[in-house]
């Protein structure tokens, strides 16, 4: 019986005599920059460019801004200029209507330590884990609002739909488990940049984050069927692996007359992956496998830290097994460290449900041998003003920040860069994000200059036409 499937005009073609119009017709849409380049990760093949410091990356995101001048950047000037007005020129401010005078931060900060990094009363435990930080006081990004700001920290542009740092990243160096994604992002934020944030944009669909949840979700709906937000349900392994079979041959079969559409290749994996992840993913979901000490190290036994607890202990196991990027985000219906006002109130709430968990996973990671080859990367999309907005509460500052990382690679127990006097600009060793991706890339082994993608005319990277590597960091 002939195979009579309707063919487009260019399979045609390609499969007659006249082949020879197909190859002439890709090398017009080649030269008109039409056609994007395929998928298969950097110029080295899916390897690294260079000996990478770190295999893995764990992002612990905090939305709405921590306030630095509070928590990791101390500001004595602060304590003796209390209420006077700003003595500079005041930068583009989200709310200067109600911009007040400068305001001392109400918390003690106290070195911690053998590196003797001082870090705020607010966090105690991470306190406990200096000598395994490296603090960054200089970050700088130009979104004053939060859509715009989240934007340009997780995809290298606060305008523009672009890859995200994430999928950069798995693009380049690929999985190290074929069974589950190379780029898991729990509970993330549903506002403010959604699913861009963890999105590819023109890179191939395979290499988007596979998000576990939304912020607004319960976590304990979550850790009862962690796999009902991953995975589709019902019928046996065997009626399943049938009907993807069947179905990888209808997708192969149009696949064939559709040789552009990448869509359809990362369609195809996806289902691929899903039915892979039933095997491996319920093990890696499930924390009753972890000691009761762990569950409590991490704050499960709290309802105050159990939340963000859980997301810290999925990520150590997530990345245990080589998930390649992990992102934790602590956020819910609104954006947690938003304190426009009662700050006084509010950063120590936020702090208490995040503190524990922390510094548990930085603990544990040690503690297994993984913190050197995994880079903890913790920070919001910007900071707060040193002057106070209203009566009690601090404006958005993206232009002098702190982040910090541990693992990976970077110099443990060491300060980088400086903000001025009062904390509002970075004016020492300034990381610009641009700065901040090239470097993270760099310690993951990829040279952020050659990590390209050539779509729509132009070869297209993490950090556009910027970024240094900030080599002082590195160990």
């Amino acid at each position: 019986m002939s195979d009579r499937r309707p063919v487009s005009r260019r399979a045609l073609l390609r499969r007659s005599a006249l082949g020879f119009g197909a190859l002439g017709l890709y090398s017009l849409l080649d030269e008109a920059a039409l056609l994007a380049t395929p998928s298969g990760g950097s110029e080295a093949g899916g390897k690294p460019h260079f000996e990478p410091r770190a295999k893995r990356i764990i992002f612990l995101f905090m939305h709405g801004g921590v306030s630095h001048i509070d928590t990791f950047d101390p500001k004595p000037r602060l304590d003796t200029d209390h209420g006077k007005p700003l003595p500079v020129q005041r930068s583009l401010t989200f709310n200067a209507a109600a911009a007040g005078g400068l305001m001392r931060s109400p918390w003690a900060f106290k070195q911690r330590g053998e590196s003797g990094i001082p870090v705020s009363e607010l966090f105690p435990e991470v306190a406990g884990c200096a000598d395994d930080l490296c603090v960054i006081r200089s970050m700088v990004g130009e979104g004053v609002d939060h859509g715009a700001a989240m934007l340009q920290l997780f995809t290298g542009t606060f305008s523009f739909s672009r890859p995200s740092m994430g999928a950069w990243t798995l693009y380049g160096l690929g999985t190290e488990n074929r069974n589950l994604p190379g780029f898991i992002t729990i509970k993330p934020t549903q506002w403010q940049g959604g699913d861009k944030l963890f999105a590819t944009s023109f890179l191939p669909g395979e290499f988007q984050g596979t998000p576990i949840g939304s912020a607004p979700m319960a976590v304990d709906d979550i850790i009862e069927n962690p796999i009902d937000h991953v995975l589709p349900q019902g019928g046996s392994a065997q009626e399943q692996q049938l009907e993807l079979e069947f179905l990888r041959q209808m997708n192969r079969r149009h696949a064939d007359d559709r040789r552009l559409d990448r869509d359809l290749e990362a369609r195809i994996q996806a289902f691929e992956l899903a039915f892979r992840m039933q095997a491996e993913a319920p093990e890696a979901f499930d924390i009753s496998r972890e000691s009761e000490a762990t569950r409590r190290m991490y704050g499960l036994d709290d309802e105050v830290t159990r939340d963000f607890g859980w997301q810290c202990l999925l990520a150590r196991r997530l990345s245990e097994r080589g998930v390649r990027v992990v992102q934790a985000t602590h956020s819910g219906v609104e954006e947690k460290w938003d304190h426009h006002a009662d700050i006084l109130r509010l950063h120590p709430i936020r702090s208490r449900e995040v503190d524990r968990p922390i510094a548990a996973l930085i603990k544990d990671l040690k503690g297994r041998g993984l913190l050197d080859e995994t880079l903890v990367v913790w920070g919001s999309e910007f900071g707060r003003t040193p002057f106070s907005e209203g009566a009690d509460g601090r404006d958005h500052n993206p232009y002098g920040f702190s982040i910090f990382m541990a693992g990976g690679g970077v110099k443990a127990g060491s300060i980088y860069g400086a903000t001025d006097e009062w904390g509002y600009h970075a004016v020492e060793d300034r990381m610009h994000i641009h700065d901040l991706h090239a470097t993270i890339l760099h310690l993951m082994g990829l040279d952020h200059e050659r990590l390209t993608y050539r779509y729509s005319g132009r070869d297209f990277r993490l950090t556009d036409v910027a970024g240094n590597v900030a080599t002082k960091i590195i160990a």
